[in-house]
């Protein structure tokens, strides 16, 4: 009798463990629900969340049932751990394993947030405090001193202006401003170094801080690219020949808040650190963000005979040789006479 008991025990148990079997893998071939009627679905996976909360979050929100089976799953893929943070679109037909890889892979939806060129600091950390896509950390902007905003992405000691690179970047939910400039800041440490290392010979530049200053000055002087490297040899010779640089987005950048949109004779004759009229050699910062092809064009210049240049009203410049000849293109162009 007690043998009959065993075997009729065992039988369960076999029979228990086979239709577990067999609903396990069932389970892992059905595809997960997605809830309401469109064919897709959005779910957010938040920093910290273990893969049993992931699971749970799953079955809360209507995407899939029997989540122990999900948990079995995690814990057999000895991938529990690998599961991204990030928003990610579940598209119907996917099964629990493809469910599983795409968190672990990462596949997060991506949203986007571009530093202007030619933005300065104050303009472009406006930008950041009014995306509704990243996570604000930086509260009180308005408030919160330059210094501070750098001790936080771990450059204490240095000036944030043309310190981040003007380019659009992508990422997933819940980035935060913090770490949106820390990616910046390395952007242009490693393409500023790069070119930098394959920079021309004979450059009259101390190191690679002074090239991105002089590239800001570049960036603010001419939106046309093909412009560039002119402009820069332009700069170029003039450092060379100790003439100062007479540029006026220094000036500009000089008279901060107070700039109306009109630059006057006064202004050129108002002593600011970053008046190139009254000083000479580079201002003390860079004025403005920066691409590559400003960087670019600063270390390798277009070897020119130039010293001067005019707007000529359409966006790109007029250069002259000579003071005489840069004295009758103003006068085309600027006093249209």
């Amino acid at each position: 009798m007690i043998r009959t008991f065993f075997i009729l025990l065992l039988l369960c148990v076999g029979a228990a463990c086979a239709y577990a079997y067999t609903d396990y893998q069932r389970y892992l071939q059905t595809p997960v629900n997605i809830p309401g009627s469109g064919s897709d679905a959005t779910f957010l996976i938040e920093r910290g969340w273990s893969a049993k909360r992931v699971s749970i979050e799953l079955e809360e929100s209507g995407f899939i049932s029997k989540r122990y089976w999900f948990d079995l799953y995690a814990r057999l893929s000895e991938q529990a751990n690998e599961i991204k943070t990030g928003e990610y679109v579940l598209e119907s037909g996917l099964s629990v394993p493809e469910l599983f890889a795409t968190f672990v892979d990462g596949q997060t939806v991506q949203y986007s947030h571009s530093i202007i060129e030619g933005s300065n600091w104050k303009q472009a950390i406006a930008r950041v405090a009014s995306s509704e896509d990243l996570l604000h950390t930086l509260s009180d902007l308005d408030e919160l001193s330059e210094q501070a905003v750098m001790e936080l992405i771990g450059f204490p000691d240095l000036h944030p202006e043309g310190q981040f690179f003007a380019d659009t970047y992508a990422f997933p939910r819940g980035t935060s401003d913090v770490d949106y400039l820390k990616r910046a800041k390395r952007r242009m440490d490693s393409i500023l170094n790069e070119e930098w290392e394959a920079r021309a010979d004979d450059l009259p530049l101390k190191n690679a801080y002074e090239a991105l200053i002089l590239a800001s000055i570049v960036e603010k002087e001419t939106a046309v690219a093909a412009e560039r490297p002119l402009i820069a040899g332009v700069f170029v010779s003039r450092i060379k020949l100790g003439m100062r640089l007479q540029t006026d987005p220094t000036v500009i950048y000089g008279i901060g808040d107070a700039y109306d949109g009109n630059i006057r004779r006064s202004d050129l004759r108002t002593d600011t650190p970053y008046n190139t009229y009254t000083r000479a050699g580079l201002p003390p910062t860079p004025i403005a963000m920066v691409g590559r092809e400003a960087i670019h064009a600063v270390l390798n210049p277009e070897p020119t005979s130039a010293l001067y240049f005019v707007a000529k009203g359409d966006g790109t410049h007029q250069f002259s040789d000579t003071y005489e000849q840069h004295k009758l293109a103003v006068q085309k162009y600027q006093l249209n006479q």
